[in-house]
Parts: C-alpha cells; structure tokens; sequence
C-alpha cells in the first residue's frame, strides 16, 4: 500500500511537495481553503482585466526550470518566457534610472548618474555570482538541521559575509544615494532591512543584474497552472473549498486531519499554509513554539495593494516601476524599527499590460500598485483610500499624467485580506525576514520535534521567503519525508 500524504494549503511550496512526493510513489492529497490553488499566488479576473494578486516578480529563471526539468519537463512545455527589456525602472524625485536587460547596460546607466561606478559594480556583481552559485547549489538545498550545512569549503572563505551587512558592502563602494537605493533593493525580497541582511545575500543582486528579470506570458498565476497540471499529472488529488479546522494527534503521531468538521486519516501530514497557523491547527502540547516566539521573530512586510483598471494605456512607464522619490531608510524604519504606517511612502506599480496584451482590454492598462508596511498594524477602509490619493498624486507628477479619471475599476487588499484569506501571521505578505538569526538553520523547522509525522514547508520555514525558496523549499520537504518514511 502506498503511503498517504494530507497536504495543507495549495501555494507554491506545496504544490511542488506535492509534485515530488508523488513523483516518489506516494498518494497524495491537498486541501485548499480556497476556491482556486495557488496560496498568496492567485490570480483576479475583472472586465477583461487580469491581475496577479500575489508574486509578481519572476526572478531566478533556473530554478524554475531545475523545478520542471526534476520531472523531465521544461518551463516552455507550459508556458511562454520573455525576458523584459528593460527590466525595471525607478523614479526618483528628480531623476530616473533604467535598468537594462544586460549588465553592460546597467553599467552604461550607472556611468551616468556616477562617473567612474561601473567598475565597483562589475566587481559587485562578479562576487554576488559567485554567492549565487555558493547558495544555490549549495547551501539552500539544505533542509537546515544544523549549523554544519553553512560549513564548506566555499563557505568558510566567506565566513566574514555572514557577519557584514549588505548595505556596508554597498555604501563602502558607492557613494551617490541613487545607486545605493537601486542596489539596496532587491533584498526587500528576502524582506528585512540592508542594514541587517548578510552581505552573502547580494545575491540577489546577481539574480538582478545578471539573471535578468522576466515574465511569463499571461502572468505569474500561469506557473501555478503549470504546477498544478505537472502535479495532477502524477496522481496528486487537489480539494478546493477545503478548511483545514484541525490536526488530529495521538502519541505523538498525526492521525489525520479534521476537514469541513469531518476527520480524515493520513500517514504523513504536511502543512504549506502558514508557520503559525499550522500550529494552532494541534493541541497546545504538541505545538513547537510559543506566541512569545513567534513574537520576537522578524517578519517581513504586509502591503496595501491595490488592482487597477485604466481605460486607456498610460505614458512613461514599464511594466515594472519602482517610486523612490522619498526616503528609503525612513520608510524601513516605520516597517520594522517603529511599526507605523509610513507618512512618505516608497511604492511599487506593476503593468503587464506594458509587454503582455493579453493582461488588458485592447487600448487599456492593467495597474498593480504595492506598498510595503508593517505587519500587524491598523488596517481600515479610510486609511486604504488615503494612501491611494497620496501614491496616485505622487504617480501622475512623476510619469508627467493625469490618469485619475480613467480608472474604470480600482480593488484593495490589505493586513485584513491576507489574515482572512490567508491566515498571515499578522497579515505579513513574505513570510519571515532572512536576517543572520534567522537564517538557514534558525529558522522554524521543515519537521516536527514533537509529532513524528508532521512536517511543514514554505517561506516561514528553510530557504525563506519569495518564490523560487519555496520551490526549493517543497523539494526539500519531499526530500526529508522520503528519508524518514520511505514508501
């Protein structure tokens, strides 16, 4: 008989569990409590309008495609890549930066807002690939059992990394506050501050500048359909519409888990919703950590999103745009030093529509606009629409148009939504922050210490947050499930 495996939540991590777990001869079964698969990666569909409501950046081409490859597909087999051209750009208050599709580009760009920068930067990136390499063919295909795993012969040169900051390292090589706000950037991904972010984590910057940023055609939800094909194709049975109230325990075993009230046996069970939540999910013995844990932890940022429908394409824009016309550091403080809703917020605008038609009605424009805030904190229908008119202002003087009234439609979401659709400790939208503490090993474990057959996966636990991490961190979940329970 083939071993059994309850799945909770249907999000990237999951998803990819569920693809190797199958792969690896058991029967498995996911349980969403959703109407639609894909976690926070969902998609909204309005009047012709089509938004990713969750992820929206596709970075690390590669490891989608080492996802794919595992299962002798390819990424193509699904779906339609295109690398954006140019990749990004950022508004500052008086000036705006491109960023290209190619390093030299970037360094064409870098030249001119600092003479004499693109040499740090070409050094910058060159040590970031090497890190690259390092972490993902190394150290994130660790299932974070042990500090030993940080502990190779690659590693050990670079001890120093893990106890520099990224922001040190980028300020010590540049000097105009423009370029150290493009290059502090990326790691608001792996959701802490430059200033307490590994320097060994500039990464990021090569999976940046050097991987190049793309877009899958139809939009990111487009990688959720792949997945949930791939994982329907090798038996895995998906349940939409499917609360999961409880995890049944019996000495120190899961037994199962209670759905829609009713109780239902498994061999294994694996949660890919939320750390926490799971937790609350078993009797208050058997659960790891303590509120007062989880309290102290450092959790990434919620955001206030908003999906917009314009009824007509926009000027001076790309499909992603980053508004840093105010400031970075103050913006980070109110985040995660003094949790309060910024006054001066920076924000992010994405339009698909830009390179994709399919995300739009013909001469239209689909809008995503982002701001990162702290979690846990106030969240009302006025605050909402207050900081819609401060970003939609600040918006049409800096692409130089008035586009207030073409909106056709405008949609939010918030530390509500993401509790309520989610439940999102504290409504964060990217999991636990990647800091030095919490980091690899130290961070919440994929398998249970006190019920031998319970495991977890996602971004509160090892790689961490964003979405190639759970991709990887799915298999290796599926990794360690088939080392203690082989079928």
């Amino acid at each position: 008989m083939k071993k059994s495996i309850a799945i909770i939540g249907s999000g990237f991590s999951s998803l990819s569990a569920s693809c190797y777990l199958a792969q690896a001869g058991y029967d498995v079964s996911i349980f969403e409590k959703n109407a639609t698969v894909g976690g926070r990666a969902r998609q909204l569909k309005k009047e012709g309008f089509t938004f990713d409501i969750g992820p929206s950046w596709y970075w690390m081409p590669d490891i989608f495609e080492k996802f794919f490859n595992d299962f002798g597909k390819s990424t193509s087999d699904y779906y339609e890549l295109d690398k954006l051209s140019p990749a990004y750009k950022i508004f500052f208050q008086d000036e705006v930066i491109t960023i290209g599709d190619t390093l030299e580009k970037i360094c064409t760009e870098f030249e001119r807002i600092e003479p004499g920068s693109s040499v740090p930067l070409k050094k910058f990136i060159n040590k970031a690939a090497t890190n690259y390499d390092i972490a993902i063919n190394k150290i994130v295909l660790k299932p974070g059992l042990s500090p030993f795993e940080l502990v190779t012969p690659k590693t050990v040169t670079r001890v120093d990394q893990f106890f520099k900051t990224i922001s040190g390292d980028v300020r010590r090589n540049f000097k105009n506050p423009k370029l150290i706000s493009t290059l502090e950037f990326p790691v608001l991904f792996l959701g802490a501050k430059p200033s307490n972010t590994p320097s060994f984590y500039s990464f990021m910057n090569y999976a940046d500048f050097g991987l190049g940023t793309w877009h899958p055609k139809g939009g990111m939800y487009e990688v959720i359909k792949a997945m949930e094909a791939l994982a329907v194709s090798l038996g895995v049975k998906i349940h939409t519409n499917h609360t999961v109230d409880k995890i049944e325990v019996s000495q120190q075993r899961a037994k199962g888990i209670v759905v829609n009230g009713e109780l239902k046996t498994f061999d294994i069970v694996l949660s890919g919703a939320d750390y926490h939540h799971s937790e609350t999910l078993l009797d208050t013995s058997y659960r790891q950590y303590s509120e007062a844990y989880w309290e102290k932890k450092t959790f990434a940022p919620s955001s206030l999103l908003f999906y917009v429908g314009f009824n007509k394409k926009l000027n001076n824009i790309e499909h992603h745009n980053l508004f840093f016309d105010t400031n970075f550091e103050t913006h980070a403080e109110d985040i995660y030093d003094d949790p309060k809703w910024p006054e001066d917020p920076l924000f992010y605008a994405n339009f698909p529509s830009v390179t994709d038609a399919s995300m739009a009605p013909s001469e239209c424009e689909t809008g995503f606009f982002l701001i990162p805030i702290a979690p846990g904190i106030e969240d009302t229908e006025q605050l909402r629409a207050q900081y819609f008119d401060i970003i939609m202002a600040r918006f049409e003087r800096l692409t130089a148009q008035n586009v207030k009234n073409n909106i056709i439609f405008k949609e939010s979401f918030c530390v509500k939504d993401f509790i309520k659709e989610y439940n999102s400790y504290k409504g964060n939208a990217y999991g636990m922050a990647n800091t030095l503490s919490q980091t690899a090993f130290l961070r919440p474990k994929l398998k249970s210490k006190k019920v031998n057959n319970l495991y977890f996966t996602g971004q509160l636990t090892v790689p961490g947050p964003g979405v190639p991490p759970s991709l990887i961190s799915g298999k290796l979940v599926a990794e360690l499930i088939n080392k203690h329970h082989s079928n």
